[in-house]
């Protein structure tokens, strides 16, 4: 460019080894530029995209050069297919070698297991059949994915800013000469979700084109986003305890730690400057600067959730009957009840989340192997086999406490007694065949006694109830789920017990221990019911109890266990609300995990602390025999402890866009927050919403709650994006119990419609909670508060 003072243009060498460098600077700055599995996937692979023996494509797959999307080439044209093109490696929910899909099972010989592995999604998106044109480069691929997916893990807050904002630099930069015109960067702005004034976004971009050529460089574009990024709210903060307005003093720091109700002791204070302030100067002389102040409250530990309750913190030697279980309904469907395909990936998706109880549904095959349908629909076969294979390789990758199988069993003896050889075979000593102990148990045992353990949750012969016939026992129909009606219609008429009996082999009989599947008889002599006799309600059933003897069926739950499932008219899997049947101590309330929705959000809320391990204790109230709390009537009794909480919307940050098609479309969001617990605590409110900017919204809003049963009460922060024509489209939630909800200036870490992350969106917060006027700072206090010693 004449006069311009720029050099000469490059030579073509040079603009292909700056070129090159370019593409891996992500992969540097993930610290992977080593990484020769990674290099290999930036390269690209040519391999056979498998359906089925029929459907076999070539495809080319490449790592991008953010280093965290795979390409996927495609013929098709339309949108879906289009969106279907790439994939985030935070979107993969595991990697499976060899031919472990139904896909490649069936192709198993005819091609060789070496070449083959399988990409599982999050959500419902269909999986990744693949076949590479050798051995080393599956190897390479497999471990490639999980690489990426345990550095994407341990990113900080800070790193997936940064990569967030690289990449969009990069989409921006639409001639790729590592240099920002002022068009690229409104491109940018728009990609982003802000939409600047003209003049004020003409202004900063005059301010950082400091060679005033029109076009910014890498350390002018890098000024500019530090700009874009500046967080006044934060600022502001830092302000009020800071002295100065410049460092915060040590004992400053430590000031500002006792408001949040966290460890205020000076030893803390200088070990949180020397973690995060990266000013040579002022670590030295234990000062915190505005940078390491805000690198501070974006990190974890800052978070919303209390971070002790990231690992197992609650006692697990109580009975099981103590502890709300993480429960699916049946498990191996990916879509709807009536005509979707049966897989192992369920299974898969579901214990990855910790889910402790998965559900079978059992029917004769062909050739003498049991197969696991939705019985008398048009939903797909898959293997028992093949299910109980996989069960066992993902059981205790998550939680090393007990998983519950729960069988609907509807096979002829012969095939149940195959069930029990391959249950015995493929399971091996981590099936539990007998009771731990030579003595009948008062009391169910208890997580840590079953740890590592797997459950059957069936029928089991009494030799009383029924007549031994050849090859089986004749034993009275339960009213459990295992024997309702695939249809869903709970109209017809119900059959005399003593003339309806099923055959159940002796050999599948035995292996169940503590979860024997029985009709519910009423709420009699409750004390006198063996302890491992458990019954399934359907979820009006359950609700009914609640409603209309619902201390009772809180006494019931202290001691038995109690299974609630959807009712069988929910024929697109829909959910119930789960929260109704925890509030009676319900211990499994089997959800559609493979529905997304508020009902798995309060789910995955539910099983978020104690490790994510799927148990969680309920609270003492709930555990009682005698205990008087009914949740229909919360007012003084067991468990009220009337608790006010305030939240302050601060703002948000990077916000997605949501009309991915429309360029010039911007998110005008606003937030919901919501309480689910017992009836009169139930309550949502909203903030304004903020027009055209899903970067950087301010609200400043203050929303109020009154809580009568904390314990039970779960939070919920929903961002939508306000529409006024049409329902408002949803962005991102946040579930979490209220006792693990930190007091103070909180980040909200945003997670998708399917519980992915949606990072780097954030809410920022501020949290005030009270009781009789005092304020309670640490979830310890309200603990304490709970539990009567406060």
């Amino acid at each position: 460019m004449l006069g311009s003072g720029k050099s000469a243009a490059t030579s073509p060498r040079e603009q292909k080894r700056k070129g090159a460098e370019k593409a891996t600077d992500p992969i540097r700055k993930l610290g992977l530029l080593d990484n020769e599995d990674v290099r290999v996937m930036m390269q690209g692979c040519n391999m056979v995209k498998v359906r089925s023996s029929r459907w076999q494509k070539s495809r080319n797959l490449r790592l991008l050069d953010d280093g965290l999307t795979v390409w996927c080439e495609s013929t098709k044209s339309s949108r879906k297919a289009k969106a279907q093109q790439t994939f985030a490696v935070t979107e993969v929910e595991c990697v499976r070698e060899g031919c472990q899909s139904e896909a490649l099972r069936r192709l198993s010989g005819s091609v060789p297991e070496s070449k083959c592995f399988t990409v599982v999604f999050r959500g419902a998106r269909k999986s990744l059949d693949l076949l590479c044109p050798c051995e080393d480069d599956a190897q390479r691929w497999v471990r490639g994915i999980r690489t990426l997916k345990e550095h994407v893990a341990d990113m900080t807050q800070k790193q997936k800013l940064d990569h967030w904002i690289r990449s969009y630099l990069r989409r921006a930069d639409q001639n790729q000469d590592g240099k920002m015109s002022y068009d690229e960067v409104k491109r940018l702005l728009q990609m982003i979700n802000i939409d600047l004034s003209e003049q004020y976004a003409r202004c900063l971009f005059k301010r950082c084109d400091r060679s005033c050529d029109g076009r910014l460089d890498h350390i002018e574009i890098e000024e500019f986003c530090r700009e874009l990024l500046r967080r006044p709210e934060l600022d502001a903060v830092f302000r009020h305890y800071s002295s100065n307005g410049c460092v915060l003093a040590t004992a400053e720091l430590r000031d500002f730690l006792g408001d949040q109700g966290e460890d205020a002791s000076l030893n803390h204070a200088q070990s949180l400057t020397l973690t995060y302030e990266l000013n040579d100067w002022a670590q030295k002389n234990h000062f915190m600067t505005q940078n390491g102040f805000t690198m501070y409250m974006l990190s974890r530990e800052n978070d919303v959730v209390n971070p002790d309750h990231a690992r197992v913190y609650q006692d697990m030697s109580r009975p099981l009957a103590h502890y709300f279980i993480s429960s699916s309904h049946n498990t191996y469907l990916t879509k709807d009840q009536v005509t979707s395909a049966s897989s192992t990936e369920p299974y898969i998706r579901a214990l990855n989340q910790g889910c402790r109880c998965v559900e079978l549904d059992c029917w004769d095959g062909d050739k003498g192997e049991p197969v696991i349908y939705h019985g008398h629909t048009l939903t797909s076969k898959v293997p028992f086999k093949e299910v109980i294979e996989t069960i066992v390789q993902y059981a205790f990758k998550a939680s090393p406490y007990p998983l519950i199988l729960s069988l609907e069993n509807h096979c002829s003896v012969e095939q149940q007694a195959v069930m029990a050889t391959h249950l015995r075979s493929i399971l091996g000593s981590k099936l539990l065949t007998k009771p731990l102990s030579d003595q009948p148990p008062k009391d169910l045992p208890s997580p840590e006694e079953l740890k590592g353990r797997i459950l059957v949750k069936g029928k089991k012969l009494i030799p009383h109830l029924g007549q031994l016939g050849k090859g089986g026992s004749c034993t009275s129909f339960s009213s459990s789920s295992e024997d309702e009606p695939a249809s869903g219609n709970k109209n017809t008429p119900k059959k005399d017990p003593a003339k309806v009996c099923s055959k159940l082999s002796p050999e599948l009989s035995e292996l169940v221990v503590y979860c024997r599947s029985v009709p519910f008889r009423g709420f009699e002599n409750v004390s006198e019911k063996p302890s491992n006799e458990m019954s399934s309600f359907s979820e009006s059933d359950a609700l009914r109890l609640i409603k209309d003897s619902g201390k009772l069926f809180v006494r019931h739950n202290s001691r038995q266990l109690s299974r609630i499932y959807p009712s069988g008219q929910r024929l697109q899997s829909s959910n119930y609300d789960p929260q109704e049947m925890w509030n009676g101590g319900c211990q499994m309330v089997a959800l559609n995990y493979q529905t997304s929705g508020e009902q798995m959000d309060l789910n995955q809320g539910r099983f978020l602390p104690n490790g994510r391990c799927g148990y969680v204790l309920k609270p003492g109230f709930l555990c009682s025999p005698t205990s008087d709390f009914n949740p229909e009537i919360t007012g003084g009794g067991p468990g009220h402890i009337p608790t006010q909480l305030t939240i302050r919307i601060i703002s948000a940050q990077q916000l997605p866009k949501i009309n991915t098609e429309k360029a010039s479309s911007i998110v005008d969001p606003q937030v919901w927050v919501e309480i689910h617990g017992v009836a009169i605590d139930n309550a949502r409110d909203k903030t304004h919403r903020i027009d055209n900017n899903g970067f950087n919204p301010r609200w400043d809003c203050t929303l109020s709650f009154q809580l009568q049963v904390p314990e039970l009460a779960l939070v919920r922060f929903v961002v939508e994006d306000h529409d006024h024509t049409a329902k408002n489209d949803f962005v991102g939630q946040f579930t979490l119990p209220f006792i693990s909800l930190r007091t103070g200036y909180r980040h909200v870490h945003l997670l998708k419609a399917d519980g992915s992350s949606l990072s780097p969106a954030t809410l920022f917060i501020h949290v005030k909670v009270t009781r009789k006027g005092v304020p309670v700072k640490t979830v310890s206090e309200r603990l304490a508060i709970a539990k009567g010693k406060a």
